[in-house]
């Protein structure tokens, strides 16, 4: 089995993982609040967490070397998580990753601001036609605008600016920082807000839970063992397979059934997202690469952005090829 060829199943594997643990959010997300849900999702992925810091050796202290950035990235992140689990609790599974599909079009937009990057004509044309399926998928004055849809983009374009900021800031910045902050102010943003929505949960629904911690960073650990292996061109283009297990998830387990326009602005997306890694991919195109280091998933507070778990587990090159 070829380097690529192992790194592609590693990534839909991880794909499936992350489908999964979408499920389980949704699930819970019939019962209780978005906030509850990613306050207790953070709290049961610290002691994780926390064992996987033990392996970062380096001696510094926590305080950020950009503190505005760090802090920007922080608040993004715990915006990207609460949106994404609300909109997974409440819009059909299908529908929510069609969206988050924008992330790499806006990392592209977002690249030019933050990294300097450079954008020809291909790269954003590929843009426009993709925001055209973000606008075939919500249907504005066809279909009613839920605040589902709305958290769905939020949480994309929240996602796609914490990703370049990692991408700007993160050879200067500790690991252990760029782990770690996002989590505390997950724990402390939604901490506070819990007494406003917070209802009592049986063990069985604490037990989810904690399947969703395990299940975001096994899929996390899953992605930097397929980009070990394989090339970014080949495995960043795996996170379209999501698609796939939400309809089959949505249609058995929730009745949803993935209707025409969404099929037709997801095809459209996905088309605009490969084209996008494909030219990022051809040498004297792209001085960054932001979209293909972008590591598939927005960063959420139980799917970390891989590339920074990466620096700290202890993995040799050679694991997984």
């Amino acid at each position: 089995m070829s380097h690529n060829v192992r790194g592609a199943l590693l990534a839909l594997i991880a794909m499936g993982i992350f489908a999964t643990h979408d499920v389980v959010v949704k699930t819970l997300g019939e019962h209780y609040s978005a906030v509850q849900i990613v306050f207790f999702a953070a709290l049961l992925s610290f002691p994780i967490v926390s064992v996987i810091l033990l392996n970062d050796g380096k001696e510094a202290n926590l305080r950020p070397r950009h503190p505005w950035w760090v802090s920007f990235r922080m608040v993004l992140t715990v915006i990207t998580g609460v949106t994404a689990f609300y909109a997974f609790s409440v819009l059909p599974l299908a529908q929510v990753y069609v969206i988050l599909f924008s992330s790499p079009l806006l990392v592209t937009i977002l690249a030019i601001p933050i990294l300097g990057e450079r954008v020809g004509f291909h790269r954003w044309a590929a843009v426009v036609a993709g925001l055209i399926g973000v606008i075939i998928v919500m249907r504005p004055g066809q279909a009613p605008l839920s605040a589902g849809h709305l958290a769905a983009l939020v949480a994309a374009v929240c996602g796609a600016a914490a990703s370049v900021i990692v991408r700007k800031i993160g050879a200067e910045e500790r690991s252990v920082v760029l782990l770690l902050y996002p989590m505390i102010g997950n724990f402390v943003g939604m901490g506070l807000a819990l007494p406003f929505v917070y209802k009592p949960m049986p063990i069985e629904h604490l037990g989810l839970l904690g399947v969703i911690a395990v299940f975001g960073l096994t899929a996390s650990f899953l992605v930097i063992l397929a980009y070990r292996s394989g090339e970014a061109a080949i495995v960043a283009p795996m996170q379209y397979s999501q698609i796939l297990w939400a309809t089959g998830y949505g249609y058995v387990l929730f009745k949803e059934r993935l209707d025409l326009p969404t099929a037709i602005g997801a095809g459209v997306i996905i088309a605009s997202g490969l084209y996008i890694v494909f030219r990022e991919s051809r040498k004297g195109i792209s001085a960054n690469r932001p979209v293909t280091q972008t590591r598939v998933r927005p960063e959420t507070v139980t799917a970390p952005r891989s590339s920074i778990l990466q620096r700290v587990l202890p993995l040799r090159r050679g694991v997984g090829e």
